[in-house]
């Protein structure tokens, strides 16, 4: 794999939100494999042998008159990415409590440490849902709780689950990349707990946890959440995270057709973080 050239698609976007989210969703549908949020849009990559010259063609968005989107592309080797990455990534500390850092930084004075390199996958910590959903498994009970980590991206939230006391876990990402990093970093953090899989919901019938975490986007957690909702034992947790205060009540509405209700919720630049009680 360490001779695969991807194509790096560097989008400039005005305003960034919601044109990012949508720029996003209609990148993937047409083959773009990874995406990294950044301060003026977003870098999306995809393997050069399936890249083709009009592949923007059908991105509506583009053709959006109410965002002004840019872009620019080069080939990238993937054997770039941990340069690239450590070029710009820095250490986050949140509460206080949790530092997630790379293994070059220095090891940090907080309660929890947690060692990542997310290479192409998203959660590091520095999006506002992945810092609030730290938040939130720091304010709450994980010791011996059973979790699902939903759509777990590097791993850095069940990572946190199991430094918390929780076993067993579940780290599932459909994303190939997301499931060896999530390996990687399960690892490198001395993890003992967690089973990282590689798939979507279909892998949850017969499956049941006490705490469900799910990080995606508001269009998967809607069509999934009646599967993660089946997963939950009496008492369980669910905490939802991935899209706007806007997208709560319509969130919260699905919710409550599988009796579980909203007690709790992070905002952060827009974005929030819910969690819900069954």
């Amino acid at each position: 794999m360490s001779n695969t050239i991807y194509i790096a698609y560097y989008f400039k976007v005005k305003p960034l939100q919601p044109a990012v989210e949508i720029l996003i969703a209609e990148l993937g549908f047409a083959g773009f494999e990874s995406f990294v949020e950044t301060e003026e849009g977003v870098t999306a990559y995809i393997q050069k042998t399936e890249h083709y010259d009009t592949i923007l063609d059908d991105i509506q968005i583009l053709k959006s008159e109410e965002f002004e989107i840019t872009y620019t592309s080069e080939e990238i080797e993937q054997t770039n990415w941990n340069a690239e990455w450590e070029k710009n990534f820095n250490p986050i500390v949140v509460d206080n409590l949790v530092t997630v850092r790379a293994p070059f930084h220095d090891k940090p004075n907080t309660e929890f440490d947690i060692i990542i390199e997310p290479k192409m996958s998203f959660g590091t910590g520095h999006h506002e849902t992945t810092h609030m959903m730290i938040q939130h498994i720091l304010k709450n009970d994980f010791t011996n709780k059973s979790v699902l980590d939903m759509g777990c991206g590097t791993g850095v939230l069940a990572i946190l689950a199991e430094m918390k006391g929780a076993k067993p876990i579940d780290a599932i990402d459909y994303d190939n990349w997301c499931y060896i990093n999530s390996l990687e970093n399960v690892e490198r953090n001395q993890c003992n707990h967690i089973t990282v899989l590689e798939g979507d919901a279909s892998l949850l019938p017969g499956r049941s946890y006490d705490i469900v975490i799910a990080n995606i986007n508001r269009n998967i957690l809607l069509n999934d959440l009646q599967t993660y909702a089946d997963t939950l034992n009496e008492r369980a947790l669910l905490f939802l995270s991935g899209f706007y205060n806007d997208d709560i009540p319509i969130i919260e509405k699905e919710c409550n057709k599988y009796g579980l209700k909203l007690v709790d919720t992070l905002e952060r630049n827009n974005w929030v973080a819910l969690k819900f009680e069954k």
